[in-house]
């Protein structure tokens, strides 16, 4: 399903796989921390295979998502930031070596919670989105997700995505689910179109 690239990694990911890792974390932030609607998390990650399951998981959970920081009820940021949770971006998911006192290395904290999602579904009206002019609910992100995508052209073919050019996650992750495409995510990746040819990628954005 996920297919992750940059200048020194290639990960795939298996809709199964990313599901999984969606599912650990939702359940972590529900039944660990109580989170829930009117909750927001705080992600300040760039694109990544990572940085899609913590997204994910934000909004199964029915979470609002700020990527400007601020009052935020969980943290979620690279090694050296202040963050509740350190994602260190390895290829293979290995752990942090070092934390801040009061941090949590997310792949540890994820993997000990069920490979399914147990909590409840997202309310549509409650906010997916804040710290912008306006919040967005989780009914209309679902609806701007499948409308960018349908004006992509996503609808189940398999997309080659450069994150530098789409760098907002409702291109380079939200409209691809939502149109059920297969994605490849590139980050400095030299030349796309011989990663697209490898990759058998129909469209590149």
């Amino acid at each position: 399903m996920l297919t992750w690239y940059s200048d020194a990694e290639r990960t795939e990911l298996s809709g199964a796989t990313l599901a999984n890792w969606v599912s650990k974390t939702g359940n972590l932030l529900v039944d660990e921390l109580g989170l829930g609607p009117g909750d927001v998390a705080g992600v300040n990650l760039p694109p990544h295979w990572q940085t899609s399951a913590i997204l994910l998981a934000c909004w199964t959970a029915g979470l609002a998502v700020s990527h400007r920081g601020g009052n935020a009820d969980v943290s979620f940021g690279l090694p050296g930031t202040a963050c509740d949770y350190v994602v260190g971006l390895h290829p293979l998911a290995f752990p942090v070596k070092e934390l801040e006192a009061g941090q949590r290395d997310w792949v540890l904290a994820a993997r000990a919670h069920g490979d399914r999602y147990a909590g409840p579904p997202a309310e549509p009206d409650a906010p997916a989105l804040v710290g912008l002019p306006q919040p967005v609910s989780h009914a209309d992100l679902a609806a701007l997700a499948l409308a960018r995508a349908r004006e992509l052209g996503l609808e189940g073919k398999r997309v080659l995505i450069d994150v530098g050019s789409h760098p907002r996650p409702l291109d380079w992750l939200l409209a691809p689910v939502a149109g059920r495409a297969s994605l490849v995510l590139c980050r400095d990746v030299a030349d796309l179109a011989k990663t697209a040819a490898t990759e058998r990628a129909t469209i590149i954005e």
